[in-house]
């Protein structure tokens, strides 16, 4: 039972270390260098001689301990380059691969050549290796070169490998994180879609339209609304769809609103052909404009416009929507104590998908209404 637990907590502690980044480089790094200076470089050269220099062992843990300094400064530089484009990173990693390393060796040069081999007791050392001391020349030599540039390339490496690996952790997690979320949120969706009032609203206008003998639009309204819900129940929210096809979807609904508000309602486009061919979350606008009639144009008595424009531009896809009903008062660009999950949800959304590279911003429509501006990472369908 015992060794069961300790086994756990081994376990536990390796996850928790494997969490904190900071504390894992410091682990690698520290462990990594010395087990290279005392294990490879100190152990191999007693193996091989079967004896060590005087003051060998001073000199690898200088030399450890130098590496150590300059790999921390290509972390730093590394970290600097990382949202760089590709081709300014392989140069940066190239180059400061090879500049530690010449740093490196011109220390480790200097060092020996300085201080170590000139010593008294190293040089009798080397006379008592006698033929050996030729093999430990150029041992030596060659193992600047190699441990000087292949192994800052070798750390380059490892550094980049081990940041890929983290981010396709936290890519995973997010996208199991985003799926949980976007089924969460269609639900609730789903919910403002097929509410009593909404369907009570849309059917008793067709049966009005029955009544008056309008069966031309009564069965135009019928087949609209049943578009409507099949694409609501059909539609994978783990899709993405373009803009094109959630604007459709939009008219759909848009049409049978349209019943009830009749000339109330009016809706306006603004898109480039190259943002209507945009990938975007599924359901993305559909909650957006919901909140836009019931708090904006509903509440009009003359109606209102609902305009969508969409652009691109410098490699971003941006969406404004925007009504010019009443219009509320935003506080640092919030609605103060708002209810609603429309608004919250869109964001944790794109929040989770897109992470920093997105952004959400309210605004109040000039003269009156509000404004709903969407940023995200242009992505256009292949």
């Amino acid at each position: 039972m015992s060794g069961c637990l300790s086994g756990y907590n081994g376990l536990m502690t390796l996850n928790n270390l494997i969490k904190d980044q900071q504390k894992l480089f410091w682990v690698l790094q520290l462990g990594g260098w010395f087990a290279w200076g005392l294990l490879w470089k100190f152990g191999f050269t007693v193996y091989v001689f079967e004896d060590s220099a005087p003051n060998y062992f001073i000199y690898v843990v200088i030399i450890t301990t130098i590496a150590i300094v300059i790999t921390l400064g290509l972390r730093y530089l590394y970290r600097y380059l990382w949202n760089r484009p590709a081709w300014i990173q392989a140069i940066g990693f190239l180059g400061g691969s090879w500049l530690a390393g010449y740093i490196w060796i011109r220390s480790r040069t200097y060092i020996y050549t300085g201080w170590f081999q000139k010593h008294k007791d190293t040089e009798a050392w080397l006379e008592k290796l006698g033929d050996m001391a030729e093999i430990y020349e150029k041992v030596s030599a060659a193992g600047y070169i190699t441990a000087g540039w292949g192994l800052m390339l070798a750390w380059s490496a490892l550094y980049f490998a081990i940041k890929y690996y983290q981010i396709f952790q936290e890519v995973q997690k997010s996208a199991l994180k985003s799926a949980a979320m976007a089924h969460e949120a269609q639900l609730k969706m789903l919910r403002y879609q097929l509410n009593p009032h909404f369907l009570f609203n849309t059917l008793n206008a067709i049966s009005t339209l029955i009544l008056e003998k309008q069966t031309e639009d009564a069965n135009r309204m019928v087949t609209r609304l049943s578009s409507f819900l099949r694409h609501s129940l059909d539609n994978d929210p783990m899709q993405k769809v373009t803009l094109n096809q959630e604007l459709a979807a939009l008219k759909l609904y848009l049409d049978i609103e349209k019943v009830r508000f009749e000339e109330r309602l009016r809706l306006e486009e603004d898109v480039e052909p190259e943002a209507s061919n945009a990938l975007i979350p599924s359901l993305l606008l559909q909650p957006l404009v919901e909140n836009a009639i019931k708090y904006g144009i509903a509440r009009s008595e003359e109606g209102g416009r609902l305009r969508i424009a969409a652009k691109v531009f410098a490699g971003d896809l941006l969406i404004e929507l925007s009504d010019d009903g009443p219009g509320v008062k935003l506080v640092d660009g919030e609605i103060p104590d708002a209810n609603g999950v429309g608004l919250r949800n869109t964001r944790e959304r794109l929040s989770e998908l897109y992470g920093e590279h997105h952004s959400f911003r309210l605004s109040e429509t000039d003269p009156h209404g509000l404004t709903i501006s969407i940023r995200i990472p242009f992505e256009p369908a292949v």
